[in-house]
């Protein structure tokens, strides 16, 4: 059990007993036994102890009444004791006794903000785990790097979507269409996480994938590819599955291209997204679609191919085919494509 955890939980034990009552009880107490004590020390320092539970009551105001709770007995029980005409050592350990209770309560005021400084990131941890791999999630807390900041950076951007979804749609219950896409994602999202990549948003029946953001990655080609194959070969066993229980094969369409995206925050005030933009977007997604047409399983564009042989994995591209050039829709020029049939079947390694 992890120090955070213990104290969240010894935090929850005494937040069901709070009370102020406990406090102002607990300070009358000691300030009766500082004035009527016969003792000649530094009663007063014991008030620390009610700061202490104070902290594991209350929140900054609380903290800082009980404080000055403490130390006006504090001044009160001497005024009473040593009248207006005390002796050195008495002024001194009422000196000292103030000096431990606001100590203290500069302490308990700085594990307050800690713990929740703790409890944010946490928060923040958990947010960014549904979109990036958990070191990506441990760099992005640890070096604080700034996600809205708007940048323009290469990176691959992978496409994938469900073929013939709207088909399945129209012969299954919705809750059977829930279940599906809920599993057939997980298996895709894991694929882009085990592969060090981020997933941009998700399309409902697929996702957005991007490789080399917001983290540089010197292989950002290669893993979106070596992501692809993960997913074909890991959808191969899913309908392996699927038909020992007679259900329907599902098929997928991935395109992959690479090049310069830009990266920011859309939307409005109330919600805003962490998106990439751009013409290689654009042209992934054309990709994509150009599977159906092309029969491919897998599509790749030449500057992936060309960004994979300058991250040394000539091996990795030789498992697929030079299509040519090929026109896509919405986009001018013939782009070069490199493809996975559908009928192949894929492997991970």
């Amino acid at each position: 059990m992890t120090f955070a955890r213990m104290q969240t939980r010894i935090l929850d034990l005494f937040q069901r007993r709070a009370s102020p009552a406990y406090v102002v009880l607990l300070a009358t107490s000691i300030f009766l036994f500082d004035t009527w004590s016969p003792l000649h020390f530094a009663v007063a320092v014991l008030y620390i102890v009610v700061i202490v539970l104070a902290t594991l009551w209350f929140k900054r105001v609380g903290i800082l009444r009980t404080a000055t709770l403490c130390a006006s007995l504090t001044c009160l029980s001497f005024i009473i004791t040593h009248g207006p005409d005390p002796d050195g050592s008495a002024a001194a350990r009422t000196l000292i006794s103030l000096a431990a209770i606001a100590i203290t309560t500069m302490l308990a005021l700085l594990n307050i903000a800690t713990r929740e400084r703790l409890i944010a990131v946490e928060k923040e941890k958990n947010n960014l785990a549904r979109f990036f791999p958990p070191t990506i999630v441990e760099q992005i807390a640890t070096n604080d790097i700034a996600l809205s900041t708007t940048r323009y950076e290469p990176a691959a951007v992978l496409f994938v979507d469900m073929i013939g979804f709207t088909k399945f749609c129209s012969v299954m219950q919705p809750q059977d269409v829930i279940a599906m896409l809920r599993e057939s994602l997980c298996t895709l999202s894991a694929s882009v996480f085990e592969h060090h990549g981020t997933v941009d948003k998700f399309t409902g029946d697929g996702l957005i994938a991007v490789f080399g953001l917001p983290v540089s990655n010197d292989l950002s080609a290669t893993n979106s590819v070596l992501c692809a194959l993960t997913m074909q070969a890991r959808l191969q066993t899913w309908n392996d599955a699927r038909a020992a229980t007679g259900q329907e094969a599902v098929a997928i369409a991935i395109g992959i291209h690479y090049g310069d995206v830009v990266l920011g925050d859309v939307g409005c005030e109330s919600r805003l997204e962490l998106t990439v933009l751009g013409d290689t977007v654009n042209v992934a997604s054309r990709v994509e679609n150009h599977c159906r047409e092309a029969k491919a399983s897998i599509l790749i564009t030449d500057a992936v191919v060309r960004r994979m042989q300058s991250e040394g994995s000539e091996g990795t591209v030789r498992r697929f085919t030079d299509w040519g050039l090929h026109t896509i829709r919405g986009h001018s020029d013939a782009i070069r494509l490199f493809a996975i049939p559908r009928n192949a079947v894929s492997s991970i390694d």
